[in-house]
């Protein structure tokens, strides 16, 4: 790890327009979870299970902990992406294909940023359609959802990058 090049990838189009995404999503949840606080019961559905059903209920404090923890990991997410040279590979990083393997690995990164706000902003939503009665739970696609949503990019950029060898 100490021997690879510390190259700073620049952005692309694509890696410009994903991290807009997700800093207007960021934006989103923190104005969505805002505007809707005051309205918001005393009680709140802040656990759900696997099945997507409310199945823990706490003070609509727990509302805000939503986008603080969606904040923490976009931001640290953003300063870890800053040091490709220290990620791991599943590849030997030569200097050869350092620039493509670090592109490769900031940009899963920045997906996966957007990913997380985004599952964080429909936490946000639901909750607030369940208080509102215009929905009950998260729904049985939530699960299956997140996990996709979180496992196929993952795969996708980890075989692209073991694709890249040179």
């Amino acid at each position: 790890m100490s021997n690879r090049p510390k190259i700073e990838p620049s952005l692309t189009t694509t890696d410009k327009t994903i991290e807009f995404l997700g800093w207007i999503a960021l934006l989103g949840i923190w104005m969505l979870t805002l505007f809707h606080y005051s309205a918001l019961p005393e009680t709140i559905p802040i656990h759900y299970n696997a099945a997507g059903e409310a199945d823990g209920f706490g003070n609509k404090n727990h509302m805000l902990s939503l986008p603080i923890i969606a904040t923490a990991l976009f931001m640290g997410l953003t300063f870890l992406n800053k040091f490709p040279h220290k990620f791991n590979y599943p590849t030997k990083t030569t200097t050869e294909n350092a620039l493509h393997q670090y592109t490769n690995a900031t940009r899963m990164i920045r997906f996966l940023k957007l990913v997380i706000v985004v599952v964080f902003g429909l936490i946000v939503l639901k909750t607030i359609q369940n208080v509102n009665g215009s929905a009950e739970g998260l729904g049985a696609w939530f699960l299956p959802l997140v996990l996709g949503l979180f496992f196929i990019p993952t795969a996708y950029y980890l075989a692209k990058s073991i694709r890249t060898k040179k």
